[in-house]
């Protein structure tokens, strides 16, 4: 008898029908002999009603009260969707119960909105486990040394339920979505891109990071972490497809290298539309100069993501970095009010309309050539690199946001992905 997660996104759960197909589908594991724990997110569109309700009370409101508010507030989905689904199981015939995240409790820090996981105390989940009750544990959430409901941000889902997986030391964390694996890259950009079978713990690492949507990073760090195995399937499959045959379908996250994995220089495209660019020009070029920038950027909460700092010219330089859409209008504020005064900048600038487009593969450790193939794609396209960054198994490239569909095109061509 195997202890199994199952994660059942937002649109698997969003509708009563939904829901009941979801209680089938885990009644069937359940029935097979496995000890189930199951964490939905808030119903299709929940969350974003629930703050769109706050952002029309308060708009333009940004302080520390008003996030807790937003996470005691935001929490009330999931919590919703967890009662649904014990109560759909319940009329399965199965016992059930459903917590949410503090009464495991899942204990975080106190960054409202942002939450991070701290510990999980798991003795209540196994007594039920041992009683012979299926677990709906809420996703998305947990509580901070205060007793404060605290959210994990956007995706916090997936974190939640790979967390307990790690925590509970399950055999499999089964990942249900509205798609039935990770692809090559987005089917919508690439009709023809091509479902993975298995990708490593490593390419999923980069691919999450780098915008592909299909799993959320910090659920692929826990996974990799505490080598949490994960599969990532489809919820629309008949929920009384053969249990052997659902185990196997997906696309499977492997910490194992195989021979495959040699060949396959780039596995997939990945990219990202909210990125915001901004530049801080005419920056004196001495130590401590990016310490003064970003350090004022992260005391903010706000993430960086690629950072490029140009040569130096009659004791000047330019420094640039990206971060989230949502946060550029913050960050432009914060440097102009605070960080340009003190250093004596020339200025700064920002573009909000570009987007990030990778390659990603383990077999570009043992390949040359790659980025310069990537390069050459992009040219012939008449498309101009911004920016430029690189890891041993992916290289990223700031463009024009009008040419990301024409991008991801044509680097899915050329690196012959739509062949299997």
């Amino acid at each position: 008898m195997a202890l199994i997660v199952h994660k059942y996104g937002g649109t698997s759960m969003g509708s009563t029908e939904r829901i009941r197909n979801v209680a089938k589908r885990v009644a069937k594991w359940a029935r097979a002999g496995h000890q189930m724990v199951v964490v939905p997110s808030a119903m299709s569109g929940e969350t974003n009603r629930l703050l769109g309700l706050a952002k029309e009370l308060a708009p333009g409101k940004t302080d520390a009260a008003y996030d807790r508010e937003l996470d005691m507030l935001a929490s009330t989905g999931e919590q919703a969707s967890s009662a649904l689904l014990a109560i759909a199981l319940q009329c399965e015939g199965m016992q059930s119960v459903s917590y949410a995240g503090w009464q495991v409790p899942i204990k975080t820090n106190s960054a409202f909105t942002k939450a991070r996981i701290e510990s999980i105390d798991d003795e209540r989940v196994r007594k039920d486990l041992a009683a012979g009750r299926v677990v709906i544990v809420t996703g998305f959430q947990g509580v901070d040394p205060d007793g404060n409901i605290t959210t994990l941000g956007r995706g916090g889902s997936d974190t939640s339920a790979v967390a307990v997986a790690a925590a509970m030391k399950a055999d499999e964390c089964l990942i249900y979505t509205d798609v039935d694996g990770v692809y090559t890259t987005d089917p919508r950009v690439v009709p023809e891109a091509r479902r993975l079978t298995s990708v490593s713990f490593e390419e999923m690492l980069e691919m999450a990071s780098l915008g592909s949507k299909v799993l959320q990073i910090r659920s692929v760090e826990f996974a990799g972490k505490y080598k949490v195995p994960m599969r990532v399937l489809s919820s629309f499959t008949p929920w009384d497809i053969d249990i052997h045959e659902e185990a196997k379908s997906g696309t499977l996250i492997t910490f194992e290298e195989d021979e495959k994995m040699e060949q396959a220089v780039v596995s997939g495209i990945a990219f990202n539309r909210d990125e915001a660019k901004i530049s801080v020009v005419g920056v004196p070029d001495k130590p401590g100069i990016a310490y003064q920038i970003l350090g004022a950027v992260a005391d903010a909460n706000i993430e960086v993501d690629m950072i490029i700092q140009n040569i130096s010219k009659d004791g000047k330089t330019d420094f640039s970095f990206t971060v989230h859409r949502n946060d550029f209008a913050r960050t432009m504020d914060l440097l102009k009010e605070k960080v340009v005064p003190a250093l004596g900048a020339t200025s700064v600038t920002g573009d909000a309309k570009i987007c990030k487009v990778s390659i990603v593969g383990i077999g570009m450790r043992s390949h040359v050539g790659i980025a310069s193939k990537m390069f050459r794609s992009l040219s012939e396209e008449g498309i101009n690199i911004q920016m430029i960054s690189t890891s041993e198994i992916k290289t990223s490239v700031v463009i024009d946001e009008k040419y990301m569909e024409l991008a991801v095109r044509a680097l899915h061509k050329a690196f012959d992905l739509d062949q299997a």
